[in-house]
């Protein structure tokens, strides 16, 4: 048993030396010291990127077909009513929506920006209490209502009960609605008038867009929309007004879902119009992107930039908007995370601790045998 014992202690490769035969010195002390505190410096910076995820980040050619993309947004009108705005989206394949109402919700606020009230847009028309019909008389008992489109019905059997109604067969006609009063459902309602009272409120809209995955537009404006002869247009004569301030806060714009990292440069982006018309551009160049976390969970989204253009001015020839163009980039981002393996992490802190423990060693070496020779020349030198 002393026998391996002894062939063991010979195996030892780090053979100590008697205390005596130590000299301790104060530039060692002070080494140590800043060396100690190097090492948990390092130590603690590796333990960072241990603990967080790196990205690699790769590009690829987006080969998907047939996907749709959902547009995200949160905008702010100070000083457009809700009644007034709306929101359309269009692509180059042709598909149209016009005057979009699902899964939209706007907010009614006042100068200051406190809410008014809050509705499902398309929601909520006024109760019909005896109104004109077709026919041109009064509405009685156990009758039904079928309300006039006023020349805009398709076919003998359609009807417009609402003043909503009347201005949808109008927009599908292509037809303009020059004054409101003169239509009974509108004025009913009290159409002009309910514009009237929101003079000077704002709109907050928000909600989402599901569209195809191709490159096209959708902007808010003012009127209901129309197609006339081939050209998008929007009804502005039926609200009686010369201008309209389109001053906008975009409170958030995103396309697809939220992921680690992302950045949305149109996110709290604020433009506001001092001439009476304007028209605000952004032109959108959107990156297909897919985040993988450390999980295997992964994310299809999107990344954006975006470039901008306004026109104001007392008489511009174009619609009143905002306008935002999209288009797609035909590469696609891929970002992964990957977190560092515990070995790798190990063999960075014994890299640490070996490597300043030996430099801090070889420069107290060079200290303490410089002081020594030094001091060496200067006894000679005294003897001398």
């Amino acid at each position: 048993m002393d026998g391996i014992m002894n062939k063991l202690r010979n195996l030892d490769a780090y053979p100590k030396i008697n205390d005596d035969f130590y000299s301790r010195t104060l530039s060692g002390g002070i080494i140590t010291i800043a060396s100690s505190i190097l090492m948990i410096l390092l130590f603690l910076s590796e333990l960072e990127l241990y603990l967080n995820a790196l990205i690699q980040t790769k590009l690829v050619v987006d080969t998907s077909r047939g996907e749709t993309l959902r547009i995200n947004f949160d905008v702010t009108f100070p000083a457009l009513p809700c009644s007034i705005l709306s929101l359309d989206a269009m692509d180059i394949s042709g598909e149209k929506h016009l005057d979009v109402k699902h899964d939209i919700i706007k907010k009614r606020i006042d100068s200051h920006g406190n809410v008014i009230e809050t509705r499902k847009d398309g929601i909520g028309a006024p109760k019909i209490e005896k109104p004109l019909q077709r026919h041109g008389g009064r509405l009685e008992h156990n009758e039904t209502y079928c309300g006039s489109c006023y020349g805009a019905e398709a076919t003998d059997e359609d009807c417009c009960n609402s003043c909503e109604e009347v201005r949808e067969a109008y927009r599908k006609k292509g037809w303009g609605i020059s004054n409101p009063d003169e239509i009974d459902q509108c004025k009913r309602e009290g159409f002009l008038q309910r514009i009237k009272d929101e003079d000077g409120e704002g709109c907050n809209v928000y909600g989402f867009l599901e569209v195809n995955k191709v490159a096209g537009n959708f902007h808010f404006a003012p009127g209901k929309s129309f197609e006339q002869a081939g050209v998008h247009v929007h009804d502005l004569m039926a609200f009686q007004k010369d201008s309209f301030n389109l001053s906008h806060h975009i409170n958030r714009l995103a396309f697809g879902e939220y992921f680690p990292g992302v950045i949305n440069p149109l996110d709290r982006v604020k433009w506001t119009q001092n001439a009476p018309s304007g028209m605000y551009q952004y032109f959108i160049k959107v990156v297909p992107t897919v985040y993988t976390d450390v999980d295997g969970h992964t994310i299809q989204s999107n990344q954006f930039s975006v470039t901008e253009h306004s026109r104001t001015g007392d008489h511009i020839q174009s619609l009143p908007g905002v306008f935002f163009f999209y288009d797609l980039s035909p590469i696609k981002v891929t970002s992964t995370e990957e977190s560092n393996s515990f070995l790798h992490f190990l063999t960075n802190v014994c890299a640490i601790v070996g490597g300043v423990f030996t430099v801090s060693g070889i420069l107290d070496s060079f200290i303490y045998h410089g002081q020594k020779a030094i001091k060496k020349k200067m006894e000679i030198g005294k003897f001398s």
